[in-house]
């Protein structure tokens, strides 16, 4: 008798880091560790006019900025030895690779922050390999950034989202990202177009917009909420049970809805009201 092979639904799950998978972001950090100020000040002015790619404003200000060009190799590391991580993300890479029969995930990290810091916040929980950051190349003797090899920023995320796709050989359809903020604009509008799955952690303006689910939580697990019920096709009570099977209680859960205004006086209609 002839056994029948149960067929096995293989995605792509890739998430960013800074303030996603942690709640910090890197240049916050690393910035403090060597000592520098008005770090915030210095992106929002990058990010004015329009220099580099939203989320590369820290790789230029290691390859441009004078008060970043002591940051050597071993900064980086020490950095991410600081990030403060979200819950349970040593869980969620085991738990996707079992989530359901019939279904696989394949777990990938893609941000613009630093490679060696995310590679030294997540050490022991993420394979490197797995890691795709912002890689640098250094001069051999001062030790100092030389120049940047890669930036996963902007559509940069983009290009190593297709990179995977093509070594895993999964169909746009299959691809599901996970981001925070303006930086992950990009790469959603490209998963959203190609018909892929997108989910935002925060509630930031530009991002909750485009995502097709959003979901808060400061633990790394609540990304598995949206992916069991849109796209394995769970409902709620199904949804906690998977959760209790892996030894987890959703305590709370609550679903709204965001309406995004800004309302300002018609000075006309005012004039007219007030005559």
């Amino acid at each position: 008798m002839q056994e029948k092979q149960k067929i096995t639904k293989h995605y792509l799950l890739a998430s960013d880091f800074d303030q996603t998978l942690s709640f910090n972001d890197s240049g916050t950090v690393l910035a403090e560790l060597m000592g520098v100020s008005g770090f915030e000040e210095r992106v929002r002015g990058l990010a004015k006019i329009n220099l580099v790619q939203q989320g590369g404003e820290l790789a230029y200000l290691l390859l441009h900025d004078p008060q970043f060009r002591a940051v050597r190799r071993e900064h980086l590391i020490e950095t991410g030895k600081r990030i403060r991580l979200k819950q349970n993300i040593h869980l969620l890479s085991r738990v996707l690779s079992n989530l359901i029969d019939g279904y696989r995930f394949s777990f990938y990290v893609v941000s613009a922050a630093p490679e060696e810091v995310i590679q030294s916040a997540l050490e022991g929980i993420i394979p490197p390999e797995d890691i795709y950051g912002t890689r640098f190349r250094y001069d051999p003797q001062s030790g100092e950034v030389q120049s940047i090899i890669r930036v996963p920023a902007g559509y940069g995320k983009v290009a190593v989202l297709e990179e995977l796709q093509a070594n895993l050989q999964i169909s746009h359809d299959r691809v599901v990202y996970v981001g925070d903020g303006s930086s992950d604009v990009h790469v959603m509008l490209h998963v959203n177009r190609r018909e892929g799955f997108t989910i935002a952690v925060s509630e930031a303006k530009y991002i909750a917009q485009i995502a097709k689910r959003t979901v808060l939580s400061d633990d790394a697990l609540s990304v598995l909420v949206p992916v069991l019920e849109d796209i394995v096709g769970l409902d709620g009570v199904q949804v906690r049970s998977l959760f209790e099977a892996h030894g987890f209680v959703l305590q709370e859960w609550g679903k709204v809805r965001t309406d995004w205004l800004t309302i300002r006086e018609n000075p006309t209609a005012a004039s007219q009201v007030t005559a």
